[in-house]
């Protein structure tokens, strides 16, 4: 059965034709103005789903890299702190093998030292409450503003502790989904604590060096200058160890970055030569779409009395 073509079929199947033609010619220019071959999800559903994909693992790379940048700031801050430190105590080593002869030094000469030490003490405990960003960077999660305090007592100094004591409180920057570096420093480690603290140690030294019975020789402080500084530069060591590892993620999300950019842009970037060349086709067939629909339906009197 040959089924009857009236002129309203006709103008129905141009018309859809020819909505057809601009609803193309208008996506092409869409894509031509704004460079992109996706403006939403309907245009390729399936590319859409990958870059939105891409995008999420853009953004977590991007929080990844403002950890990593952080945390090396951190790491940096530690890692300057620790080397004053460790020039300080090389000084006051000297200074205490200087106060160990004895034999050849006046009361005034000791005094002179002492005074030096002291500073010097003053100095460390400076170092020893460094901060980034108003945070102390040897006291672990501790909210207090500084990680040592000098406290004096009946004449006796202290210097306790503030920072966290269990390393569960440590600071961490998250610098992949399966990886977290440590960015602060145990200062308890470092410097001690209560007795054993650094600070106790060069008031130890000064005493001796004031002390007026001459059976006491601050030489015998040596060794446990010698203890704390080999403690000192082993955790030198790590900081410079993790450095290193923050360093190496920085270089690696830089890299990853600029790859999935790369995967993003193939994705949702459009061929910008190609879309004109598309667009000028396309511009050619509505025309001639337009042209023979044109000379197809001519209208009729009937068209003009109805």
């Amino acid at each position: 059965m040959v089924e009857r073509v009236t002129t309203q079929t006709q103008m129905r199947a141009a018309q859809r034709n020819l909505q057809e033609n601009m609803t193309h010619l208008a996506r092409l220019q869409e894509q031509a103005s704004t460079l992109k071959s996706i403006n939403r999800s309907s245009d390729d559903p399936t590319a859409a789903a990958a870059a939105m994909a891409v995008r999420a693992e853009m953004r977590a790379v991007d929080q990844y890299s403002a950890n990593a940048d952080n945390g090396n700031d951190w790491l940096t801050t530690i890692e300057s702190s620790l080397s004053s430190v460790s020039d300080i105590m090389n000084r006051v080593r000297d200074l205490t093998v200087q106060g160990a002869n004895s034999g050849s030094l006046s009361a005034t000469a000791k005094e002179a030292i002492a005074i030096e030490v002291e500073g010097l003490k003053t100095d460390l405990l400076s170092q020893a409450n460094t901060k980034f960003l108003g945070r102390s960077v040897f006291a672990g999660n501790s909210d207090d503003a500084t990680a040592f305090t000098a406290v004096t007592e009946n004449g006796l100094a202290t210097y306790p502790y503030t920072g966290d004591t269990t390393g569960a409180g440590s600071v961490e920057r998250r610098i992949s989904a399966t990886s977290t570096v440590r960015v602060d420093a145990d200062g308890g480690t470092i410097f001690g604590t209560a007795n054993t603290s650094v600070f106790t140690l060069l008031d130890n030294i000064v005493d001796d060096l004031r002390s007026t019975d001459t059976s006491v020789n601050v030489r015998a402080r040596l060794r446990g200058l010698d203890e704390r500084m080999a403690i000192m530069t082993g955790q030198h060591s790590e900081i410079g160890a993790r450095q290193v590892q923050m360093e190496r993620a920085q270089s690696t999300l830089l890299e990853k970055t600029g790859t999935l950019d790369a995967q993003r842009s193939g994705i949702e970037d459009a061929d910008l030569g190609q879309v004109i060349i598309d667009l000028k086709l396309q511009e050619v067939t509505y025309q001639a779409a337009l042209a023979v629909t044109a000379r197809v339906l001519q209208p009729t009197l009937m068209d003009f009395l109805s």
